[in-house]
């Protein structure tokens, strides 16, 4: 198994490629996997950032490799997932039009069971600049569990009763419906650093508490900016993190070591 880059409480990062790295971990230990993997986007185009027009290139790791290799990408982690979640656990897959139908048509293809989809309305997102388009608004999230017999993990109860004031579509005590209204990710998130697709920790709560327990371990193999982490270690969860960029991982840390800090102010 290779050395963990950084570990502390439960909090493990490993540095490299997750399809290189996830055939050493052990099968079946996972009870939860979210997933962000790269949208294939960077193409020379532009988009709008904080009021500002911006490039939209994120690195060679965005890059598409055309519609076939994109699709072998996203089958080969896919299938590394599959093998080292436990066999009730579940798997949540985030993308755009760009990636996320060829992540739901490599999930059947494997024999995952898809559970929902969901709909990540932003509320903030940016306009379009082009003004020749709908202005894009929203992700996907698609939820599945291994396989069509697997019994998976749902915490309806809390998630129907729980508050979600930051949901404006989520009345109290009636169920938590697909489509859900989360703001982008807020300035003080970002305050070591940007990572270019990190989600808010608003999405990962809501997540984490929906499909898991406190004591169970949740992977992220694509983690950036460790998002998923820090609301896994927040809510007594354990995690696992992986990633090909050292500056996201160093970036990580930082945004723990502050979540301890803050933690430790409340008590």
């Amino acid at each position: 198994m290779p050395k963990a880059y950084f570990e502390n409480n439960n909090f493990k990062l490993y540095l490299g490629d997750c399809i290189k790295l996830l055939p050493h971990f052990t099968g079946e230990q996972f009870d939860l996997i979210f997933v962000d993997p790269p949208y294939r986007l960077s193409n020379n185009g532009f988009s709008v950032y904080s009021g500002h027009k911006t490039i939209v290139n994120k690195g060679g790791w965005d890059k598409s490799q055309g519609l076939e290799k994109d699709f072998e990408f996203h089958r080969t982690w896919l299938k590394e997932c599959q093998r080292v979640l436990k066999p009730n656990g579940t798997i949540w897959v985030s993308g755009t039009y760009h990636s996320i139908h060829t992540c739901g048509f490599a999930l059947q293809k494997l024999g995952f069971h898809i559970l929902n989809e969901i709909v990540w309305y932003k509320p903030n997102a940016p306009y379009n600049l082009s003004q020749r388009f709908f202005t894009a608004s929203h992700e996907t999230l698609i939820w599945a569990k291994k396989n069509k017999n697997a019994k998976h993990r749902f915490n309806y109860k809390y998630v129907k009763d729980a508050n979600w004031n930051e949901d404006f579509l989520k009345s109290p005590g009636e169920q938590m419906r697909s489509v859900w209204a989360i703001n982008s990710v807020r300035p003080e998130e970002q305050k070591f650093g940007k990572h270019p697709t990190q989600k808010p920790t608003a999405l990962l709560r809501r997540i984490i508490l929906a499909s898991t327990l406190q004591g169970d371990l949740v992977l992220d193999p694509f983690t950036g900016s460790s998002t998923t982490g820090l609301e896994a270690y927040l809510y007594g969860r354990k995690f696992v993190g992986i990633d090909v960029n050292q500056k996201y991982l160093d970036l990580s840390i930082k945004r723990l070591n502050q979540l301890k800090i803050n933690l430790q102010k409340k008590n």
